[in-house]
């Protein structure tokens, strides 16, 4: 593997890679000084265009546990804001000797267009409504890491799903391991198509809730949304919150997920968030694991890997 661009690139053989890779770098950072020298003396860049704080800063702690250099790229502080183009930026960034280049854009197809223009291997951070392949991959690890395998488990993803390439990635990730999916949100708020999609469709969250082994909720991404796809946030509240009502409906066992940030009080009850079941910050903990296993299968050097 090269680049990580799609979840696609992987199948179901490269996410299960990916995961069983994940679970050394969670023992790695379980250590008392949570490093190892795999990648020393490789360069990671971070060029992210879009604000961040989980993904840039997991990328950045998964990269320094590696032992590899680091280098953060800032548009706010850039030539970008002189009117230098992406493919300049990328030259640049290339010519001071980088191995991989982490990306977040929001147009989509953006970290393809950069794979085109340079010989570093390049990870896709999340590109417009279009995919996010490593928040898939820490979504499955949190899973697996709880039931065991995600065969046959039921999934409900829940909210914007139109805007959201979370919800993209992870729809390719969980059905390549067997899970079941189905997509709750008002018709507003679901891509034109789904054709192609596999999975199955709900207007009715109480109805889905009993039956779920997975609950994963979508922030509302307001900041992409062009039109007036809701009434208001407090119907959507009402009709697809997970509230503390709704909360109940779940079995036991049941996981409650959110990829962050969250507006506690609209997709998610505050108290909901901080029930035991629910594994937001353990999805969290895992991203940096689960970026550590990408950056050693894409930048170690056969042989020469230690873990």
């Amino acid at each position: 593997m090269r680049h990580l661009l799609s979840i696609e690139d992987l199948g179901a053989d490269g996410i299960e890679e990916v995961l069983r890779l994940t679970d050394s770098f969670v023992e790695v950072s379980e250590r008392r000084i949570p490093k190892v020298p795999t990648l020393r003396g490789k360069t990671v860049v971070s060029l992210f265009y879009e604000d961040s704080t989980r993904t840039r800063l997991s990328f950045e702690s998964a990269a320094k546990r590696l032992s590899a250099d680091t280098m953060n790229f800032s548009v706010s502080t850039s030539s970008v804001k002189k009117g230098e183009s992406l493919r300049d930026t990328v030259l640049t960034i290339e010519a001071m000797g980088v191995d991989a280049i982490v990306v977040r854009h929001g147009s989509a197809g953006v970290p393809w267009q950069v794979a085109q223009w340079v010989d570093a291997a390049v990870i896709n951070a999340g590109d417009g409504w279009h995919e996010h392949p490593t928040q898939a991959l820490l979504d499955c690890y949190t899973i697996r890491e709880r039931f065991g395998s995600l065969r046959d488990k039921r999934i409900a993803i829940v909210g914007d799903v139109k805007h959201s390439r979370v919800a993209r990635s992870d729809v390719l990730a969980f059905t390549a391991l067997g899970a079941h999916v189905t997509l709750v949100a008002p018709p507003t708020l679901l891509p034109p198509s789904l054709e192609g999609w596999p999975v199955e469709v709900s207007h009715d969250l109480d109805s889905v809730l009993p039956k779920l082994d997975v609950v994963y909720l979508l922030r509302m991404q307001k900041e992409r949304q062009t039109e007036a796809l809701l009434p208001s946030l407090r119907e959507y509240t009402a009709t697809y919150g997970l509230t503390r009502d709704r909360a109940r409906l779940l079995g036991e066992q049941a996981l409650v997920m959110h990829p962050g940030p969250m507006n506690r009080g609209v997709e998610i009850a505050a108290e909901v968030a901080d029930l035991p079941n629910a594994v937001i910050t353990r999805q969290v903990a895992n991203g940096v694991a689960v970026r550590m296993a990408v950056l050693f299968l894409l930048l170690a050097a056969e042989g020469d890997a230690r873990v």
